[in-house]
């Protein structure tokens, strides 16, 4: 039923509060209902947003060593936009991670990719009954694998299993179509802001 589900599922992480402060990104791709990839990449938070925060290493255990000899965001951004092409994107809690790529591009002077996104809790919300609709309690509710939370990779991979999930729920055969069984409008980003998935 979702051979024509087909998108990049994308997670960020950032160094302290501030969105742009991206240092980690994953990014896993889904072909035909099939998940046939994950990428995660380290990278230097841009300079304007660069501190680690206590609090942040403490969730992604990701420290301000580890990425010192990272290339930048910006460096990274166009090896990453390669890898996504022109697929929608997909991630969970869509509205922090489309804000981040936002701010990242706009401190790092590179620019806003223009994307159709949609979102897995947004979608979990009307198709499933819980308490909760954090990352790890939805995979919880739909069986999906979720190892090492808050690495990049791990969670844009639970992210594609769980669309992929939510697809066969609704019986829907692509994003557009997901979007309708659950009475969503998939979001958009561009240069010009962003509209997102509700």
């Amino acid at each position: 039923m979702t051979k024509n589900l087909s998108f990049a599922a994308f997670d960020v992480e950032t160094a302290n509060p501030k969105y742009g402060s991206i240092c980690s990104i994953g990014v896993a791709i889904v072909r035909n209902g099939e998940r046939v990839s994950t990428q995660q990449w380290l990278c230097r938070p841009p300079e304007p947003v660069s501190a680690f925060a206590p609090r942040n290493i403490g969730i992604h255990k990701i420290t301000p060593s580890m990425v010192a000899d990272q290339p930048s965001f910006g460096q990274r951004w166009q090896e990453i936009r390669s890898v996504i092409g022109d697929l929608p994107v997909v991630a969970h809690n869509a509205q922090f991670d489309m804000g981040a790529v936002h701010q990242a591009c706009g401190h790092s002077r590179v620019p806003v990719p223009t994307w159709v996104y949609g979102c897995t809790k947004v979608w979990a919300k009307r198709q499933l009954l819980l308490e909760k609709y954090q990352l790890k309690t939805v995979a919880h509710a739909l069986e999906v694998r979720l190892d090492n939370h808050h690495d990049a990779g791990a969670d844009a991979t639970a992210a594609a299993d769980i669309a992929i999930r939510l697809a066969q729920l609704g019986g829907a055969d692509d994003l557009p179509g997901l979007a309708r069984a659950t009475r969503t409008q998939l979001g958009h980003l561009s240069p010009a802001g962003k509209r997102d998935c509700r």
